[in-house]
């Protein structure tokens, strides 16, 4: 079967572990070559990865462009005003000409039904780089990081503070499949969708929700946030009210853990969802867990060709 990444959960716990140590040992392995340069075994050699942007991308266009590149592969990119998608022709249809033309798909998009049905439509993998629902590549390389840094993820306690987004849903699903709990601080109004809760606490985590952010990050070896307005987004103003009393500010910091670790999936809103001396500071670990996009995606793709877990 056509292995398509469109939630975690399409993996399962122990692929995501795989996808992790892969990374680790593939990022080393390449100390000192050119970025662009492939790795040694370039495993995708020959392979095309479609890029499909509906929405903006710094960090998803570079990283998974970079990802196939240092795999052996090659990209091509695709968006809605240079593309037939922008004039109407149907998901089922791009995803059936993709197919023939190239080796998989990633799709940078709104409404998570779009991709599943380019997924059920296509005869390649399908790959999520972002839809309304979930965003489970960051949080790959989320957990690459903070591994990275020393934390073992099962039994360990992550905060989330601000908008009940996709990349909670995605946090809260790796909690479930990887043993870790998370309490959710949001303001009323700005829920999760339940669903991935249930199905985390359903595997054994703990997931809290509370409308004290204090609460949140009470003894928290990870704290996170996310951008408050995402793109498309309309009543900002009534939503930042709404946020501010969970802006990660250093005397909330000081309720988790003395080496709790920040992170953040950027682009960052400073003096919005965090304060400068908290992402700008020692405790933070955005620019690892950016970079580490790359490494986190090309063990996705690996794993969605076959070739790993």
């Amino acid at each position: 079967m056509t292995r398509h990444f469109l939630n975690l959960s399409d993996a399962g716990g122990d692929a995501i572990a795989a996808m992790i140590a892969d990374a680790i040992d593939r990022k080393a392995a390449r100390r000192g070559l050119p970025k662009g340069a492939a790795d040694a075994d370039a495993p995708l050699a020959g392979r095309t990865l479609a890029m499909i942007f509906e929405k903006n991308s710094t960090r998803t266009r570079v990283s998974f462009d970079m990802a196939i590149r240092q795999l052996g592969g090659n990209s091509l990119i695709l968006d809605g005003a240079t593309s037939q998608l922008g004039r109407g022709e149907t998901v089922a249809d791009t995803a059936r000409v993709l197919s023939r033309m190239c080796d998989a798909i990633m799709i940078r998009t709104d409404d998570h039904a779009k991709i599943e049905e380019m997924a059920h439509h296509a005869g390649v993998p399908v790959v999520n780089g972002l839809t309304d629902l979930s965003h489970p590549c960051q949080i790959v390389a989320d957990l690459l990081t903070v591994v990275e840094h020393g934390l073992a993820l099962p039994g360990s306690r992550w905060a989330w503070l601000g908008d009940g987004n996709n990349v909670l849903h995605s946090i809260v699903e790796a909690a479930g499949l990887l043993k870790f709990d998370v309490r959710i601080g949001v303001p009323e109004g700005y829920d999760p969708d339940p669903s991935f809760a249930r199905a985390a606490q359903a595997l054994g985590s703990r997931i809290t929700l509370t409308r004290d952010p204090r609460a949140a990050v009470a003894d928290a070896d990870v704290v996170v946030t996310d951008t408050w307005i995402s793109m498309g987004q309309a009543h900002a103003d009534e939503k930042l009210k709404a946020m501010m009393p969970y802006q990660v500010t250093p005397a909330l910091m000081a309720g988790a853990k003395a080496d709790a670790k920040f992170l953040h999936c950027l682009p960052a809103h400073r003096g919005e969802e965090v304060a400068a001396e908290v992402i700008d500071g020692p405790q933070s670990l955005i620019w690892d867990e950016a970079e580490n996009r790359i490494h986190a995606q090309k063990s996705v793709l690996l794993w969605a060709f076959g070739l790993l877990g």
